[in-house]
């Protein structure tokens, strides 16, 4: 019997709270004792239903996480998917479309070529709306996108960036990426150049 009797005032712990006949002293003993249990047994309780009670800080860095995947919204690509349908440097230059590859001259506007004949400007504004703020009426009016249908110039775009930061992120990102299994050729559009440039582009082709 004396064996049992501390195991039984063990469980009955919770009852010195609500019984009014013990002393003040002790009550704030078994809640001290309370505390120091809950503190060992953070982790237990962060496994049960009771988390949300005492979260633990694991539970805030989960939060920043989906926060920074929320700040583009998901009609637009996420920057996982980019990357898992992109080819890499060694596939790429296995690729002709590759072979002579240079960014150009960094400015606001970016070409795309290599496009699959599927691909319509739905298909773009997925991909490239990403790198576009669509709160700022000024942004949005910038993002413009030409997609070639016809003649020469088929299964090619000129899309129009906020700026050349958004640009070259996009160009950076996006070259590479398979889109109705065909690597886009993303690079920065000559048009920003003086026009014998552009012309000069021109007659190579």
């Amino acid at each position: 019997d004396v064996f049992e009797q501390p195991q039984h005032v063990g469980h009955k712990k919770i009852e010195f709270h609500i019984s009014t006949d013990i002393p003040a002293v002790l009550q704030i003993n078994s809640a001290k004792e309370e505390k120091n249990d809950l503190s060992a047994t953070m982790e237990e309780i962060n496994n049960t239903g009771f988390g949300r009670i005492f979260p633990a800080p694991s539970s805030n860095d989960k939060m920043e996480t989906e926060e920074e995947e929320d700040e583009i919204p998901s009609e637009f690509i996420s920057r996982k998917d980019l990357e898992k349908n992109r080819l890499s440097r060694e596939e790429m230059e296995k690729f002709s479309v590759f072979k002579n590859y240079e960014p150009g001259d960094p400015n606001c506007r970016i070409y795309v070529k290599n496009l699959a004949k599927q691909v319509q400007e739905k298909d773009l504004k997925f991909i490239f709306g990403r790198y576009v703020d669509f709160q700022s009426e000024v942004e949005r009016n910038m993002f413009d996108i030409r997609l070639m249908k016809e003649g020469r110039m088929k299964g090619q775009a000129f899309i129009g960036l906020p700026n050349e930061k958004a640009a070259a992120k996009a160009l950076k990102e996006a070259n590479g990426y398979v889109l109705f299994e065909k690597p886009m050729v993303v690079q920065f559009a000559r048009s920003a150049r003086p026009k014998q440039d552009a012309n000069e582009g021109k007659r190579k082709k």
